[in-house]
């Protein structure tokens, strides 16, 4: 057992919506994520995901509204609600779901980042 670096680890990657894991906890994956722009619309069927946000500002688009992190601030989306995040800068996210859980969820797409991406 070894503390993790998150700012360390931040410094390895620079590609956009593609979550890294860093750790496992239980049968969820934390990861690291940077964001910019639009990603698309999406749910997760069988998963809460959690959005804790490090740098930068994140809105999560709902069909009847939308939320706005700040860092510090933090959102579970509850399994099955439809959402879409979107940025006007770069922002840096820690990301908590269920392991293997693809980040476009049911959505799919070519926004699917590869699976078991650890740094």
């Amino acid at each position: 057992m070894s503390p993790i670096n998150i700012e360390k680890k931040f410094s390895l990657f620079s590609d956009q919506w593609s979550p890294k894991t860093v750790a496992l906890l239980n049968d969820c994956e934390i990861k690291l994520a940077k964001f910019e722009g639009e990603f698309v619309w999406h749910s997760h069927a069988d998963t809460d995901e959690l959005f804790l946000l490090k740098s930068g500002k994140l809105r999560i688009l709902f069909r009847d509204g939308e939320v706005s992190l700040s860092p510090g601030e933090m959102l579970v989306v509850p399994r099955g609600v439809e959402h879409k995040p979107v940025t006007d800068g770069e922002c840096e996210a820690i990301m908590i779901s269920r392991q293997g859980e693809p980040n476009t969820g049911t959505a799919g797409g070519e926004r699917t980042a590869a699976q078991g991406v650890w740094i």
